[in-house]
């Protein structure tokens, strides 16, 4: 299939930029697990999704990248990014339950996206129309017992026309997801199941491309090997930038880095 967009790296660079402007001026954190996110989010919204497909962003604490992504993708203005976690904002800290032209769902409490994804995966299908539903979550979230019931209704139904992405980060609010309740390595579990998975390089632009193009007859689920804080020296693989704000000698130092890579 051909596609009418492809982002290049400078484009990717300047939604990186965008994404820790946004955070800094907004004096919010969670910016690790959003530039963790980012790459998968801006090339399925930029690339592969479709006006009939929809998205699910299980980890709502990544709202600040899927805002991002909507605004490489032309569907939030610059000006809405600004009000980002303000008063009376549409932009909150976790996706809102309306409001905004492709978010179906307010999400954030942990353990829920894949449910609320698979039921909307189910209700195409029974009213036989064709679109795609997409689903990000975390990979602190498959502690969650609420997750492998969504997988095993999932794989029950059959349930093609979903994609789920495990953004496999190996950190989470308390330390590495191997402290906190180790799975290690997570996908040996999720290969248990009826669906189609694959493990793949969840920075590399091409690797992601790829993932999304492949069809199949059963749920698909694509674990993405991230590193959170991705791109930034000084928060990559630190667990305390899931919470920190950025001050101005951060975002400075973190601006510089992303604009030379």
């Amino acid at each position: 299939m051909t596609y009418a967009k492809r982002l290049d790296v400078g484009q990717l660079a300047t939604i990186r930029e965008r994404l820790v402007r946004m955070h800094y001026e907004s004096g919010v954190g969670h910016i690790g697990g959003n530039l963790s996110a980012i790459d998968a989010l801006a090339v399925l919204f930029n690339e592969r999704m479709g006006a009939e497909d929809h998205f699910v962003l299980s980890k709502g604490h990544s709202a600040g990248a899927l805002y991002v992504a909507l605004w490489s993708a032309n569907r939030l203005s610059d000006e809405d990014l600004t009000t980002f976690h303000r008063d009376a904002t549409l932009l909150a800290g976790h996706p809102p339950a309306n409001g905004i032209d492709g978010v179906l769902f307010a999400t954030g409490s942990l353990g829920h996206g894949l449910s609320l994804a698979a039921g909307t995966a189910l209700a195409l299908q029974l009213k036989r129309q064709q679109g795609r539903v997409f689903c990000l979550m975390s990979d602190g979230e498959w502690q969650e017992g609420s997750s492998w019931e969504a997988l095993i209704f999932a794989c029950h139904q059959g349930l093609a026309n979903l994609t789920v992405l495990v953004d496999h980060n190996r950190l989470q609010g308390f330390g590495t997801t191997d402290e906190v309740a180790s799975m290690a390595p997570l996908w040996e579990k999720l290969g248990g199941f009826d669906l189609d998975l694959q493990i793949i390089q969840g920075h590399d632009l091409d690797a992601i491309r790829s993932s999304l193009d492949q069809n199949s007859q059963r749920p698909r689920l694509i674990v993405l090997d991230t590193i959170k804080g991705k791109g930034v020296s000084f928060m990559e693989n630190r667990m305390e930038w899931h919470y920190l704000p950025l001050d101005e000698a951060n975002y400075l130092q973190a601006i510089e880095e992303l604009a030379r890579r």
